[in-house]
């Protein structure tokens, strides 16, 4: 077995010798380990929770650790994953609360990213991805091979039907259609320049008042992003822009995914 001689393993726990155990982890008298798992360092298992086989726990996640309700009073409820999940650095996995069913689950062969929190009585299915920062309230449930992108706060009792695809950024208070592609409207617009930022970094009134020329052929003429590319262009050819406009032009001349205006 291999547990590095800084780790915490409480009585009690059963960790087969197949697992890694690095620096600084803690785990509770409660917990049962699966064959292969590998915790890599300042990791916390907690509660009664139980790992199935080949789980990789990154650094500083807490899994089984108390739910954040107010009306939990250190009932022994669980925590339960399957095998061969990845979870990320900072994850936080709540076990489940009397009055929720008493057990929070997580199935297998599932990415947790970075930053994720899964609350208490929630239920995640296989092959599940969460993405950096995806935050489920307690009692959510996200079925079968859903993916939740970053930073998208899931309300409590709310369901991610099977192989659906939440865009970052979006807030869930409904169920989500299995299947489904379901994202936030995005509206995202440049303001023209950062003026004021420029001028702290050097640059010159010719070289901003240039700048500026060239935002508004792209933002308030009447020209698509192509036309609009041409036209500067052309000025950058007859020396009307500099060598400023010149890298605007070349960066919207390589994106492949278009330009926010």
């Amino acid at each position: 077995m291999s547990i590095h001689p800084t780790a915490i393993v409480e009585e009690g726990a059963r960790v087969p010798e197949s697992c890694t155990v690095g620096p600084f982890c803690t785990i509770g008298s409660n917990v049962v380990l699966g064959e292969r798992c590998e915790l890599v360092s300042h990791v916390v298992l907690d509660g009664h929770l139980t790992m199935g086989d080949e789980n990789r726990v990154f650094s500083f996640a807490c899994l089984g650790i108390a739910p954040q309700d107010l009306k939990y009073q250190g009932e022994p409820t669980q925590l339960v994953l399957g095998d061969k999940n990845d979870i990320r650095e900072y994850v936080t996995i709540s076990r489940g609360t009397a009055g929720g069913g008493g057990i929070t689950r997580v199935g297998s062969g599932c990415l947790i990213m970075a930053y994720t929190h899964i609350g208490h009585d929630s239920s995640i299915g296989d092959g599940v991805i969460l993405a950096n920062a995806a935050t489920l309230a307690g009692h959510v449930t996200v079925e079968d091979y859903a993916v939740v992108g970053a930073l998208n706060p899931v309300h409590q009792f709310c369901t991610i039907g099977t192989h659906a695809y939440v865009g970052g950024g979006t807030t869930i208070t409904q169920d989500v259609l299995p299947y489904s592609l379901t994202s936030i409207e995005r509206n995202n617009h440049a303001y023209g320049i950062n003026k004021i930022g420029l001028e702290r970094k050097g640059f010159t009134r010719d070289e901003i008042k240039q700048l500026r020329a060239a935002y508004r052929l792209l933002q308030a003429s009447k020209l698509n992003t192509s036309e609009a590319l041409a036209t500067i262009r052309e000025k950058i050819a007859s020396g009307e822009f500099g060598d400023k406009v010149a890298y605007l032009a070349d960066f919207i001349a390589r994106s492949e995914r278009g330009v926010i205006k």
